[in-house]
């Protein structure tokens, strides 16, 4: 395999169906994704999305034994073999995070508390448990189901937490991102029931779009919203993850969308710290 990039986070890399390793802006190191949607089937599509030939659907049955087998195989090579001398870039050669990532919503799964216990269990033979996090990357809209919240009280149990997803918090702004109709009070009790089991960051994409940045009223009411949530979770809510289009979308909005300067984002983020949150930026 190639390299890997900051801006390369191809799931097909290791030649797995469900297992993959990404060099992380926003984990600072190797994070080992967990593909869980390997159809390419999301119930959102934002117009940032890299996925190719995305489609609206949920994650197919994950075959649990090849899911075990692959990531204890992949950590193998990633422990005892020479595989963060060979293809991580100086400064990023540590594994930092195993993460429910992919090509859609992970969530989205039937049978997502028995994925979080396997994964968990794999962990725990590799010593990992306590080491590393065990990260879930979502979009937040499934956080009403049973399963979903079982899955997270085993991730709560082994060191884990969810990068919760927020990129608008108008409901005009969440269609035009996201290409979902949400009511923006709705996710917040989301974001409540997730904080509730595990400990959560907020993610949020900021681009330009038609040459655009993001206008005052999106940047108050995502502030509004941020400042409600930190009120109503209190510690469990441990900050924002900032950040900006590093990667070329695979969406007809592409040619539309614009990287933001990074003080641009540094200025949101002062706005942010100012309601007390840690935020982390990564542009």
């Amino acid at each position: 395999m190639a390299p890997l990039t900051v801006t390369d986070h191809d799931r097909k890399a290791a030649g797995l169906l469900y297992v993959y390793p990404v060099v992380s802006r926003r984990a600072g190191g190797l994070s080992i994704g967990i593909n869980l949607n390997p159809n390419n089937a999301c119930n959102w599509r934002c117009i940032y999305c890299q996925v190719p030939d995305l489609q609206r659907g949920r994650a197919p049955e994950i075959d649990l034994e090849r899911l075990t087998g692959e990531l204890r195989h992949f950590l193998a090579e990633v422990i005892d073999g020479d595989f963060l001398q060979r293809e991580l870039p100086e400064g990023m050669r540590r594994l930092n995070d195993i993460a429910f990532s992919g090509n859609g919503e992970p969530t989205s799964v039937k049978n997502f508390a028995a994925v979080a216990e396997r994964v968990t269990g794999v962990m725990q033979e590799a010593g990992l448990l306590g080491k590393i996090r065990l990260v879930l990357i979502t979009n937040g809209s499934q956080m009403q189901r049973e399963h979903v919240r079982q899955g997270l009280r085993i991730m709560a149990a082994a060191n884990g937490e969810v990068w919760f997803k927020m990129d608008r918090a108008t409901p005009a702004g969440i269609r035009q991102a996201n290409s979902v109709h949400l009511d923006p009070a709705t996710h917040l009790q989301r974001l409540l029931d997730c904080a509730g089991l595990c400990p959560v960051w907020v993610q949020s994409c900021w681009f330009e779009l038609d040459g655009k940045t993001p206008d005052d009223i999106e940047q108050e009411a995502f502030l509004r919203w941020l400042e409600n949530a930190q009120q109503l979770a209190g510690k469990s809510l441990r900050g924002v993850l900032l950040y900006g289009v590093a990667r070329s979308s695979m969406q007809a909005e592409a040619p539309r969308l614009g990287r933001l300067p990074a003080d641009w984002l540094e200025s949101l983020a002062a706005r942010i710290r100012l309601l007390g949150l840690d935020v982390r930026v990564s542009p």
